[in-house]
């Protein structure tokens, strides 16, 4: 058995556009000056609350709740207008994950997203059929904790040794760590490949098909 569970955005999809955009409008909403893009990136795949402590980290937790809910709202504008801009799959992904699906893997995902959010984007691009799990930040805690993770193993049945975790955070390679799972970082998410390392991935992928060696060496 081989399970591979894979991050959603910066992983699978890009998604940085919307979540700056939602994120602009978040913190707007509440009259607080929003945070620069480069930071937003780069709390991309925690869950909303660990998000906003990140980015005002001298608020109190009624303000970080406050704005995530606010996020919430405002994704939800932006979707219900149009505003939201085409999250793509990045360059051959989609390729992979028909490949590997054909080969017998069991695929998995395990992501920052709502529910709602993830089956959007999964929907999109006719993908959803793909995954033998979905786990998300509206069950489990933030990562790099590993229950999302180690929900997928219960799920599919999978060994931690039979298991990879692929993401492009250090807190996906942390969650690997946590669930004793061995982690594998992609460059082309929103944290550059030699922090993916030092976090302890066991190797990092340039591109989709350097991913697809690194899952059969």
């Amino acid at each position: 058995m081989r399970l591979a569970v894979f991050d959603c955005d910066g992983t699978l999809v890009d998604s940085s556009h919307n979540i700056v955009a939602a994120m602009t409008e978040a913190f707007g909403a509440l009259g607080l000056a929003p945070p620069p893009a480069v930071q937003v990136r780069r709390v991309v795949g925690l869950s909303l609350g660990e998000a906003m402590e990140r980015l005002l980290p001298d608020a109190s937790p009624p303000v970080h709740a406050r704005l995530a809910k606010s996020y919430r709202a405002a994704f939800q504008r932006l979707r219900q207008t149009a505003r939201l801009a085409p999250e793509p799959m990045f360059e051959g992904v989609r390729e992979l994950l028909d490949s590997l699906r054909d080969e017998g893997w069991l695929l998995g995902v395990a992501t920052g997203k709502s529910d709602r959010g993830l089956a959007l984007v999964l929907e999109a691009h006719g993908i959803r059929g793909h995954f033998a799990c979905l786990h998300t930040a509206d069950r489990h805690p933030s990562k790099p904790d590993p229950a999302m993770l180690l929900a997928c193993l219960e799920d599919t049945g999978a060994g931690r040794h039979e298991a990879v975790i692929i993401g492009d955070t250090v807190f996906d390679i942390g969650m690997g760590a946590s669930a004793g799972v061995r982690a594998i970082g992609v460059e082309w998410g929103y944290h550059a490949g030699a922090e993916l390392l030092r976090a302890g991935a066991a190797a990092v992928a340039r591109d989709a098909r350097h991913l697809a060696r690194l899952l059969h060496g």
